[in-house]
C-alpha cells in the first residue's frame, strides 16, 4: 500500500484517479484547488465507502500555507496533477496570462515538489514524485502556446529533478496524457475570447474558433487516462516517461524527429527586401 498526496483531485482526470487509487487499496491524501471541491469530493469518498482511504483537504498551490499544511500528511508519493492555462495565438496572446501560466504550471509547481522532497530528504524516505505532465510538454498546438510552453518547463525540471536526486534514491515519473474529454482542453480555448478582439488583434476570431475546432476533435475517454494514471502511480517501479495513450506517443515521436529536417525557406522575403 502507497500513501499517496495528489494534488488536483477536484475534477477531470485528478478525481477518478485520485478514487482509483482508493479502491485500489492504498492510502489517498485528496486536495483540491477551492473548498467546496473538499466538501464535494467528501461527499462522493463518502457514498463509496472509501472515507477510511481518503483524506480530502484544500491545496492551492499558489498558498504557501497550504503547501506548508499538506506536508503534515504521511505520504511516501506525490502526485502533482492540476493545471492551468488561458488560450490564444502566442504573439498576441497578453504576457501576463503566460506569466499566471507559469506560475501555477511551474513556479508554484516546483515550490510545492521542494518541500516534498524536503520532507523525504529530512525522513529518509524513499519518495517518488509523479509529474502529471502532458502532450503538450513535448509537441505545440495552435492556440494552446502557453500552456504547452509551461508544460515544456514542466519536463525541463522533470527530467533535471530525476538526475539530480538519484543518489537519495528518490524518483521521479512523468505522465504525460494526451486529449481526453474533460472539458479542460475545451475552456482553454474559450479563455481566448476573453482577451481577444477582432477590432484589435490582427488574427480572426472566425480562423481561430475554425483551429480550435479541428483540434478538438477526436478526444478520448477519460476513464482510459484514469486507469492509466492509477497503474502508473500504484506500481512499485516503471518507466520515467508515460504517455497514454499509444497513438499520442507515436504521434509526439514523428513530432519530434520532423523537427530535425523542417526547413525554413526565406527566398520569397529576402527577394521582397531586395526589390
Amino acid at each position: 500500500m502507497k500513501k499517496i498526496l495528489i494534488r488536483g483531485a477536484g475534477s477531470d482526470l485528478g478525481r477518478g484517479t485520485a478514487i482509483g487509487l482508493a479502491q485500489a487499496g492504498h492510502q489517498v491524501f485528496a486536495t483540491t484547488q477551492i473548498w467546496p471541491q473538499v466538501s464535494d469530493l467528501q461527499r462522493e469518498v463518502a457514498e463509496l465507502g472509501l472515507a477510511d482511504r481518503v483524506e480530502v483537504d484544500k491545496l492551492d498551490v499558489l498558498d504557501l500555507r497550504d503547501i506548508k499544511a499538506a506536508m503534515a500528511f504521511d505520504f511516501d508519493t506525490l502526485v502533482s496533477n492540476a493545471g492551468f492555462g488561458d488560450g490564444g495565438p502566442m504573439a498576441e496572446i497578453p504576457v501576463d496570462l503566460v506569466r499566471r501560466t507559469f506560475e501555477t504550471n511551474v513556479f508554484s509547481n516546483l515550490e510545492l515538489m521542494q518541500h516534498a522532497i524536503r520532507k523525504f530528504v529530512d525522513a529518509g524516505t524513499r519518495g517518488r514524485i509523479v509529474i502529471v505532465s502532458s502532450m503538450g510538454g513535448m509537441l505545440t498546438a495552435y492556440g494552446l502556446g502557453a500552456y504547452c510552453a509551461s508544460k515544456h518547463a514542466l519536463e525541463g525540471i522533470a527530467a533535471t529533478l530525476r538526475d539530480e536526486l538519484a543518489p537519495t534514491e528518490i524518483t521521479v515519473q512523468t505522465i504525460n496524457p494526451g486529449a481526453y474529454l474533460t472539458g479542460f482542453n475545451d475552456r482553454l480555448g474559450d479563455s481566448t475570447y476573453h482577451w481577444h478582439d477582432d477590432a484589435k488583434n490582427f488574427t480572426r476570431e472566425a480562423d481561430i474558433r475554425a483551429n480550435f475546432a479541428e483540434i478538438m476533435q477526436g478526444q478520448f475517454d477519460p476513464q482510459d487516462m484514469i486507469e492509466k494514471m492509477v497503474e502508473v502511480i500504484g506500481a512499485d517501479g516503471g518507466n520515467y516517461r508515460n504517455v497514454w495513450p499509444p497513438a499520442t506517443e507515436e504521434l509526439i515521436k514523428q513530432v519530434q524527429e520532423a523537427a530535425w529536417t523542417l526547413a525554413v525557406d526565406r527566398s520569397a522575403a529576402t527577394a521582397g527586401s531586395d526589390a
